[in-house]
């Protein structure tokens, strides 16, 4: 990556974070509201009986809501673990389960481990990012583990990131492993930007 793209990238996660730590109690369960009324719809139109999301920060577009609603709907939901090499691994989100602080302070569920690979049988993915532009392209906090895991899948399904409105902006700084969505929801709209990632 050259220097230009990581500052870059670096600027605008700064300036993001800071604008999200900003926003007030009331307008952080207004966007979980939207955000969870989106996804329901957005497992609804594609018929998703298995997806992958994330549990949100306090910091994040809340998702805690719909993830433990969908569990309590039948639907199987694969929660994210980071790995030290990299990778994520997956386990099933449960209606009692535990949450502890993983690496990076993340939350992450507590039980069985599926392997990276578990992800290739969900029908819907639904991602973290810090903002995204409208040719798709995402960016994330820095990581990387979300570009390995789609950039690695043999067959992937939609794949939507999660931001706040301010977030879906024109143009994001990006470079070649950087991995682009299907689409956008943020707490007010959900866009398909490309029917088909590959």
């Amino acid at each position: 990556m050259s220097d230009a793209i990581a500052d870059a990238k670096r600027a605008l996660r700064a300036e993001l974070r800071e604008r999200r730590q900003l926003l007030s109690e009331q307008a952080r369960e207004s966007a979980e509201a939207g955000i969870h009324q989106q996804l329901d719809a957005l497992v609804a139109e594609h018929g998703a009986r298995s997806i992958s999301c994330f549990l949100s920060t306090t910091a994040e577009p809340g998702t805690r809501s719909f993830v433990a609603d969908a569990v309590g709907r039948g639907i199987r939901v694969l929660l994210p673990v980071t790995r030290a090499d990299g990778l994520l691994d997956w386990s099933v989100a449960t209606a009692d389960g535990d949450i502890a602080e993983g690496m990076y302070g993340l939350p992450e569920p507590v039980g069985e481990l599926l392997g990276p690979i578990a992800v290739n049988d969900v029908d819907l993915l639904v991602i973290p990012a810090a903002s995204v532009d409208r040719n798709g392209m995402r960016l994330g906090w820095g990581r990387g583990f979300y570009d390995k895991t789609l950039g690695s899948m043999e067959r992937c399904p939609p794949v939507y990131a999660v931001v706040f409105d301010t977030e879906f902006v024109d143009e994001v700084p990006s470079d070649v492993h950087d991995q682009p969505v299907t689409g956008v929801v943020t707490p007010t709209r959900t866009i398909t930007l490309a029917p088909t990632r590959r």
